[in-house]
């Protein structure tokens, strides 16, 4: 019987160039008997279950034969520790491709420019240019070239494979031209002829082709780095949440020393003061007070705690002072188990491929084969082996598309530019394939179709009583008062009726609520008043009873998700006040819109269902389609459901507790005013709060997705019908030059039309921009 137990290990791969390189990995891996390995090409991570009969080395070995590299976790890596080293190691690839990119550029456009204009070309320009290009086709597409032997080895290719070809071909064309052929005789020009006729090339030179074909591929290539570097940015955001000192109390219970939170240890005593982050998952042992925890759980009223209950790690504590117990630190917490369930979702994501690369598995070997078929062709009619190779090479050369390396950076540059201006901001191109199939749309409550603050609902007083008195003396007294509730109640009475009157001999009275005396200012009524607010329970301690009429209101209160204070003075309640999480005002337009762009909107929320009831009832979501008292695994669960049913789903957050939910979703978006966390997890940003330009953002990236696919059409299109002209050796190399330049003119042309894209009247934006 196998009684070998299975391990879990996280590789950081390196040397991967496409999607399809990660798929490449992932066979490899799965091949060896008791690995079962997913690997992601936008993390650069392989995410590896093995049993113990596999030993890590030999996982690493196998990723080496596939011909990448592959690290092992350090030892040493824990807390924040382990992003962070690991964002100084992401760094490098990055740089060196914006230094290799930098070079290149400089070498490439004076090769260019002396290729297309004559004025340029003295006497020996084009060992000028030889000595400019050679630099930039060898060292500048050295990861190309790299990525072709490692396709070439594994009997596949990619993009890589014909970028590689071409580069090659054309500067070892342009060479043999120079130092065999005619190409390097003095004074030797490129004139501008665009007549169809046989050579034998011996005087064509495609140095301008080699160098501008590979820079331009560069600068899409450092772009995708970029973009990908930040997939990892969320887990280090999310740790970055917790607190980095604590107070610990010594053995005396009065000796407070402050250490890094990484030293904490299990059964540590630490002390929390209003508006400190709580260190880490532990238990009240002495002190009462709100912890906002809406960040994590999603629930936008604080939560009441004392001796017993339990608090979480990084959440917030907004009343008084607090003495915990530590139960869980470092890898335990709830905080870094969100962490690797958005490092989870990340990894669980559908691997999406390139477009040019999936046309380029059937393009290549086409290519390749026809090539193979021209020189044979040539050599066997008898035409002679120089005209033979020109054929070849050319047909090598013109299938090497300098547009296709402008295709998807461009349209996302001037995509993401338009976004910008409209307040979208979009990761990549590899967002934008879901934006099309996408088909229900997941709502956060909190901070995204609410406000995610509490505000002042409404005021009402019992028979005989003014509105206006009971809110005064609420937010008189509120207002000495830090608890959200409290700032909510005196912030909404000085916006209604101005200044406050002063309090005096103000208590808070723990769990229930506060009391003291209101000073009347005004000279027609002195006086003062010994006021109550809080719960029933404490006016009732005082033999203020809710009439009928204030308890019927209090309970509608709540019923439709709000919360309500009761106020007494004077020995009798006389009125209540209601807060609630306010909804913003462009949510129900936002979500009638989703419904009009033939989206199913949904709301997800770990408040309680009342609340989620009302809110959707007023946003105009259907009942059915709301799920609420969710903890941020369930919202995972959500999402991965309906994706099993077979829907599409994007998902709109912002909070931590949205941030796996977002990672899993087919297509996640952010709201710009929410955590770093979500906004790293996500892949669109919507900068800000207004739930509208969610339809923009879809409108837009569906819109970008359309020139890129148009884009890759063209820049393949224009190669495939010159083709046969190469192929027939009619082609000169300023026609090849000519058909290049057309197709880069086209497609920069047809991406720059995403300027003109028009956000929704209602989001009050500038529609040209």
């Amino acid at each position: 019987m196998d009684t070998s137990t299975e391990r879990q290990v996280e590789l950081a791969i390196t040397g991967m160039t496409c999607a399809s390189c990660a798929n490449r990995i992932e066979r490899k891996l799965n091949k060896l008997d008791g690995v079962v390995a997913t690997v992601n090409y936008a993390t650069e991570k392989a995410k590896v279950t093995f049993t113990d009969d596999v030993a890590p080395e030999d996982l690493v070995a196998t990723v080496q034969q596939a011909g990448y590299d592959a690290r092992l976790p350090q030892p040493e890596r824990a807390g924040a520790a382990g992003p962070d080293g690991d964002a100084a190691e992401a760094a490098d690839p990055v740089r060196t491709l914006r230094h290799r990119l930098l070079v290149s550029a400089a070498l490439t456009v004076p090769v260019i420019a002396m290729a297309m204009a004559p004025a340029l070309q003295f006497t020996y320009w084009q060992w000028l240019s030889l000595t400019l290009a050679a630099p930039v086709v060898v060292w500048g597409a050295w990861p190309f070239h790299r990525a072709a032997w490692a396709n070439l080895r594994h009997g596949t290719s990619t993009m890589d494979t014909l970028i590689s070809l071409g580069t090659l071909a054309a500067l070892g064309w342009s060479v043999y031209a120079l130092f065999w052929g005619t190409a390097g005789t003095p004074g030797m020009t490129h004139p501008f002829e665009l007549t169809v006729a046989r050579t034998d090339g011996a005087g064509n030179i495609y140095l301008e082709a080699a160098a501008g074909v590979t820079t331009f591929i560069l600068a899409g290539r450092y772009f995708e780095q970029r973009s990908k570097r930040r997939a990892g940015a969320a887990l280090r955001a999310l740790l970055e949440l917790g607190a980095k000192e604590v107070a610990v109390l010594g053995p005396d219970g009065r000796t407070e020393t402050r250490i890094p939170v990484e030293d904490l240890t299990v059964g540590d005593l630490f002390v929390v003061r209003p508006g400190e982050k709580i260190a880490t998952d532990g238990v009240v042992e002495h002190g009462t007070s709100a912890v906002d925890a809406s960040m994590l759980t999603g629930e936008s009223v604080p939560v009441e705690v004392g001796p017993g209950a339990a608090v979480v790690g990084a959440t917030v504590n907004a009343g008084g002072r607090l003495v915990v117990r530590a139960t869980r630190v470092g890898g335990d917490t709830q905080l870094a188990q969100m962490a690797r369930l958005v490092e989870d979702a990340q990894n669980g994501k559908a691997q999406v491929q390139r477009l040019a690369d999936r046309i380029s598995g059937v393009f290549v070997p086409i290519v390749i084969l026809l090539a193979a078929g021209t020189l044979g062709f040539w050599v066997g009619t008898g035409s002679g082996l120089a005209a033979a190779f020109t054929a070849a090479v050319a047909v090598v050369i013109i299938a090497c598309p300098c547009a296709l390396g402008l295709a998807t950076p461009t349209a996302l540059m001037v995509g993401t530019g338009r976004g910008a201006q409209l307040g979208i901001l979009i990761k990549g191109p590899e967002v934008l394939e879901s934006t099309r199939r996408v088909d229900t749309v997941v709502l956060d409550k909190t901070g995204t179709v609410t406000t995610g603050e509490m505000t002042l609902r409404d005021v009402i007083a019992a028979d005989g009583e003014q509105a206006d008195d009971v809110l005064r003396y609420a937010g008189a007294l509120e207002n000495a008062s830090e608890h959200p509730i409290a700032r909510a109640i005196a912030d909404g009475a000085r916006e209604r009726l101005g200044s406050l009157p002063p309090v005096e001999d103000f208590a808070n009275v723990e769990g229930l609520g506060v009391q003291g005396v209101v000073r009347e200012q005004d000279p027609a009524a002195p006086g003062s008043r010994a006021v109550l607010v809080g719960r029933p329970t404490l006016l009732a301690e005082w033999s203020q009873h809710l009439p009928p009429d204030l308890e019927a209101a209090l309970d509608h209160a709540q019923q439709s998700g709000g919360t309500a204070v009761a106020v007494g003075w004077d020995g009798k309640a006389r009125g209540i006040v209601v807060v609630a999480d306010a909804i913003k005002a462009t949510s129900p337009a936002a979500v009638a819109e989703l419904r009009q762009l033939g989206l199913r909107p949904m709301l997800l929320t770990g408040d309680n269902v009342v609340v989620a009831r009302s809110v959707a009832a007023e946003v105009g979501i259907d009942e059915a389609d709301v799920i609420a008292e969710v903890l941020p695994t369930d919202k995972v669960d959500v999402v991965k459901r309906l994706q099993d049913e077979g829907r599409v789903v994007a998902m709109v957050g912002d909070g931590v507790n949205d941030a796996a939910a977002l990672a899993q979703a087919d297509l996640g978006l952010a709201m710009g005013t929410g955590t770093d966390v979500a906004i790293e997890a996500s892949d669109l940003t919507l900068v800000r709060g207004d739930l509208r330009v969610t339809v923009d953002a879809i409108r837009l990236s569906r819109r970008t997705l359309a020139t890129i696919k148009g884009n890759l059409f063209w820049a393949f299109a224009y190669n495939v019908a010159a083709l046969p002209l190469a192929a027939a050796g009619l082609l000169n190399p300023m026609l090849a030059g000519a058909a290049m330049a057309f197709s880069s003119v086209f497609v920069v042309t047809n991406s720059l039309r995403l300027r003109g894209f028009r956000a929704h009247a209602g989001t009050g934006l500038d529609a040209t921009g």
